[in-house]
């Protein structure tokens, strides 16, 4: 994801370089523009890391719940036995 972040980056200051010809100085348009884009992309990778933590903790969880689910079966498969045995 980083790397296609990088690559838009990239894309938009080839872009910018071709609109400005040969000035050298950037204009106040696409500088406007330029920090535009760098907020942008610093949301969407903040996002990205939210959601890759989001993704840890609900992997965590179902991790969790399937330890409970198959100590329940355990616990059932000893009950029953246990049933079987008593009569």
């Amino acid at each position: 994801m980083k790397k296609s972040v990088g690559l838009i980056l990239i894309g938009c200051g080839l872009l910018a370089g071709s609109l400005t010809g040969c000035s050298n100085k950037p204009s106040d348009e696409e500088m406007k523009q330029l920090n535009d884009l760098k907020a942008e992309v610093t949301s969407l990778e903040k996002s990205i890391s939210d959601a890759e933590v989001q993704k840890a903790a609900l992997l965590r969880s179902i991790a969790e719940k399937d330890a409970q689910l198959t100590q329940c079966a355990q616990d059932k498969d000893a009950l029953q036995a246990r049933l079987k045995s008593m009569h």
